[in-house]
């Protein structure tokens, strides 16, 4: 287990993994080979974010033989991070993706990442755990899909990974209430505003949970609330694997390969065992043998990597007899509203979800809608919220007058729970990517359900900001959150993957990443993919994976 070799810090109520946050010689170590490809190594990891990284880091501990390949840098947040909004863009999947059906999700920002640390290094830093029932919505609620696990199989995983980050925040009453191992943040003016209003609308606020120690932890400095949490944290605050769980990983014996894009997963037919990879790095093709393999790559280019691995024996791609790879992709609704108030706020003075609820996260039986949403500050930075501002229709001078007037908004932010649509899929493309590989195509669709939720939580918001004394309110539809597409399921009628991550039909392959979801919450998802993949760890090394 991950804390077997963890010292315990007197100042901290967290384990420490040994080189949290030690950033040194990173570049170095990654550049290292310690396994020549025509070796077998255990296993390798293809992408090294929230499931990959996790998952590769106990792995090592371990004793495995690992290497993880990753399509993006090994980023050094010194010389490669900017305190720059616009310069912070590099860190996101820009690689072309087709998008389509009725309700688009424009890609390339905060749904996908690019480099070692995944989406992670420009996540928000909010990290809550999903509730008991978003495991059986479909038995409770008639709509979703039901795990093969339950809640009860997480919790270990969440409270280990709480730890780890750490994770600090006030206690939590909803879902299965908790406690975290940091206290909370102090409150900035963004949140002072919500909870004004919260408590003239009778409505529970709390602060946190973010993955940002309230003070020095390890090698970590303290946050100086500077606003760039979802641009890169320059200070290295804010958790992300690429500082916690990719160093112990190195430290413990695993190889880290950037730059390195994944076009196949190699099979033997014959056996219909995984047997390595193929990758391009610098343009030249490599192999990579492996006792077994997994995918770590995310909601599209997972379900995209296993079609672009048919075969003879798999002509429909990896995982895919029953016409489930790349279904049941989902995002979360996520409306900002924002107000105006004659006292300077400046919101981005926080970690931007530093204040929120999930008193609104389960079904209503009042309400024509199942399921439901949470609501957090949201603290978008100047050109973010520019196009706030154009989408109401602002141009010219009026524009700069509402730039002008920036830091005297606040804005809270829904994650409405979409539901899992089987039409809602990831396939291949005609287009070619410049490695000469079919992109990805999203298709992505609303139904009737989704709207009324996002319409619900978008009116709850405005109600708030007026309740705490806005003078103006402004609603800016959008999307958050990618998962699905790899789904976890009972039987292989059902799903891509089984209840121990091992893809439907294929041996020694796996899945561990936001791609297995059946369903998603209420809930930011990188907390629950580290918890899934430091299960998927126990499961492997329990059933003698390894060579």
């Amino acid at each position: 287990m991950v804390d077997a070799g963890a010292v315990r810090d007197r100042n901290a109520s967290a384990w420490l993994l040994p080189n949290n946050g030690v950033r040194t010689n990173h570049r170095l170590r990654s550049d290292m080979r310690r396994y020549p490809e025509d070796d077998e190594v255990d296993i390798v990891i293809v992408g090294a974010g929230a499931g990959g990284a996790t998952l590769g880091q106990r792995l090592a501990r371990a004793g495995w033989s690992v290497v993880l390949l990753d399509a993006g840098p090994f980023w050094d947040p010194d010389s490669d991070w900017v305190s720059d909004e616009r310069g912070s863009h590099r860190l996101y999947w820009t690689e072309p993706r087709q998008i389509g059906g009725a309700d688009p999700v424009p890609l390339g920002s905060n749904n996908s990442g690019r480099g070692v640390g995944g989406s992670m290094v420009h996540y928000a830093g909010y990290t809550p755990r999903f509730h008991p029932s978003d495991f059986h919505t479909f038995s409770s609620d008639g709509v979703g899909a039901d795990w093969p696990i339950d809640y009860a199989d997480l919790r270990p995983y969440y409270e280990q990974i709480e730890a780890e980050l750490p994770v600090a925040g006030q206690d939590w009453p909803w879902g299965d209430p908790h406690s975290y191992p940091h206290s909370p943040h102090p409150v900035s003016g963004n949140g002072l505003i919500a909870l004004r209003g919260a408590n003239a609308m009778g409505i529970d606020m709390r602060v946190g949970p973010v993955a940002i120690p309230n003070g020095r932890f390890g090698n970590r400095p303290h946050c100086i609330y500077r606003g760039f949490c979802i641009q890169g944290c320059k200070v290295n605050a804010k958790a992300s694997p690429l500082i916690t769980h990719i160093p112990d990983a190195l430290a413990n014996g695993a190889e880290v390969r950037p730059d390195a894009h994944v076009s196949r997963i190699l099979v033997d037919d014959d056996s219909g065992r995984a047997t390595g990879v193929e990758y391009l790095h610098a343009g030249v093709l490599h192999r990579q043998r492996a006792h077994a393999v997994v995918i770590a790559g995310y909601s599209i280019e997972t379900p995209r990597l296993l079609l672009l691995s048919a075969t003879s024996r798999y002509p429909g791609g990896l995982g895919n007899d029953h016409d489930h790879l790349g279904r049941h992709l989902m995002v979360q609704g996520a409306p900002q509203v924002a107000g105006r108030f004659s006292d300077e706020i400046r919101m981005y003075k926080a970690p931007p979800p530093e204040v929120s609820t999930e008193q609104f996260y389960e079904t209503d039986p009042g309400k024509p809608y199942r399921r439901g949403f949470s609501i957090q500050t949201v603290s978008p930075l100047p050109i973010t919220w520019s196009e706030h501002v154009a989408a109401q229709g602002h141009w010219g001078a009026t524009l700069r007058e509402y730039m002008r007037d920036y830091i005297h908004w606040a804005t809270l932010g829904a994650l409405c729970e979409l539901l899992p649509l089987p039409d809602n899929r990831v396939t291949l493309a005609d287009e070619k990517d410049r490695h000469g590989l079919p992109v990805a195509h999203f298709a992505y669709s609303q139904c009737d359900n989704d709207r009324q939720l996002i319409e619900a939580a978008g009116t709850v918001m405005s109600d708030l900001l007026l309740a705490a004394g806005a003078e103006e309110v402004m609603t800016v539809n959008r999307y958050a959150h990618l998962v699905g597409g790899a789904r976890m399921a009972a039987r292989p009628q059902d799903g891509v993957i089984d209840a121990e991550h091992r893809v439907f039909g294929v041996d020694r392959l796996y899945v561990v990443d936001g791609s297995v979801m059946p369903t998603q919450g209420a809930a930011n998802p990188a907390l629950t993919i580290m918890a899934l993949a430091g299960r998927a760890a126990d499961l492997m090394k329990n059933h003698a994976v390894r060579s």
